[in-house]
């Protein structure tokens, strides 16, 4: 497919997909001058608010796809489980960025895994678990404990079963659905980070500063910048993203999840995953940045000059899940944080419902 113009003020990018980092796309993009046109299949995709155009329909349905291409100057996505599929159909008709090859590799863990062997990038030991009677190789090569993860979907903790010492393997197998997967052993770290930057078109890429990230429950729930690295580390780290982004002929926002690890004999950074979109850990970028990881993808995917990245505050970003919307009264009256709601209906337990980014040291 011929590369498409730069998409000028009042064209229209398309998104697949209607979530919550969808809807901030097509605010970021409205506030550039773009219109977004939301494709996702659920009814109540949240993005559908906020959108100047929206598209309700399977993803396989090559109609409604062939339309939505026809609408729009590009075409990119606000979550990896889009099927691989559907973005090469779009893509034999209008630009998609990032490519449908980088959001095949970043649907599979071994696949993922493979290119960062190949790149010479450091990763947890791992192995490959086609069957229940590869489990017990697999663990000849990760130790335990280590986790088992299904090869494809799963996020925010799912698809994981942890293997402990003497426990079964097979309980493990059972509790991921019997699927292909991949055995992860586990590293002794410091504390998780993640960089997330931006490639254009043309091949310049940005960075935005390392962000220090806790987890519960295998779901993020709250990211720090700056984070507690040095400038070698920060600049390593910088240094890996845009390795994977330049292998992968990246355009958009991407963001690389890695471990810290302690002084020793080997690497201090590994990587864990890729996500191929804006990410969860670039939030505080909304209220810590001139250009937040919005603006800086969309004008990616334009064909735009990116942004300058550099923070203006220290932030800390704290998700809130489920029933921690009731909340948002207090946090809206709080000095010094804003508060970003998604929109959706219904508060379940573990549910991305929103996130608050406090600047650290703020007075009136």
């Amino acid at each position: 497919m011929n590369e498409a113009l730069t998409a000028r003020p009042g064209m229209t990018v398309g998104i697949l997909g209607g979530g919550q980092l969808g809807r901030m796309l097509a605010t970021a993009a409205a506030e550039i001058g773009l219109s977004c046109h939301i494709y996702a299949p659920e009814a109540e995709s949240p993005a559908f608010a906020v959108a100047a155009h929206r598209t309700c329909a399977a993803y396989d349905d090559e109609a409604a796809l062939a339309a939505f291409a026809a609408s729009v100057a590009a075409v990119t996505f606000e979550f990896e489980n889009v099927p691989a599929a559907t973005a090469r159909f779009l893509a034999e008709r209008i630009p998609v960025y990032p490519n449908p090859d980088a959001l095949e590799v970043s649907q599979d863990r071994l696949a993922e895994k493979q290119l960062m062997t190949e790149l010479g990038i450091a990763v947890a030991p791992y192995a490959e678990v086609a069957a229940l009677n590869g489990i017990y190789s697999a663990m000849a090569r990760t130790g335990r404990p280590a986790i088992l993860k299904t090869r494809r979907m799963g996020y925010d903790g799912k698809g994981q079963a942890i293997i402990r010492t003497g426990d079964d393997p097979v309980t493990a197998w059972r509790m991921i659905g019997e699927q292909p997967a991949i055995l992860e052993g586990f590293v002794a770290f410091e504390r998780e980070v993640s960089v997330v930057l931006a490639r254009g078109r043309d091949g310049a890429m940005r960075a935005y500063d390392i962000v220090e990230n806790e987890h519960q429950a295998g779901i993020l729930a709250r990211s720090t910048v700056p984070a507690r690295v040095s400038p070698d580390i920060a600049a390593e780290a910088v240094a890996i993203g845009e390795k994977i982004a330049t292998a992968l002929d990246y355009v958009g926002v991407l963001a690389v999840e890695m471990f810290l690890l302690p002084p020793g004999s080997g690497p201090r950074l590994l990587v864990n995953e890729i996500a191929p979109r804006v990410h969860n850990s670039g939030h505080w970028t909304q209220d810590g940045c001139q250009i937040s990881q919005f603006e800086q993808h969309i004008r990616a995917v334009a064909g735009w000059p990116l942004g300058d990245p550099t923070r203006h505050s220290d932030v800390v970003m704290t998700n809130l899940l489920g029933d921690d919307i009731a909340a948002w009264a207090a946090i809206a009256a709080e000095p010094g944080a804003r508060i970003h709601l998604y929109g959706k209906a219904e508060a379940r337990a573990g549910r991305k419902m929103g996130h608050v980014n406090r600047i650290k040291g703020f007075s009136r």
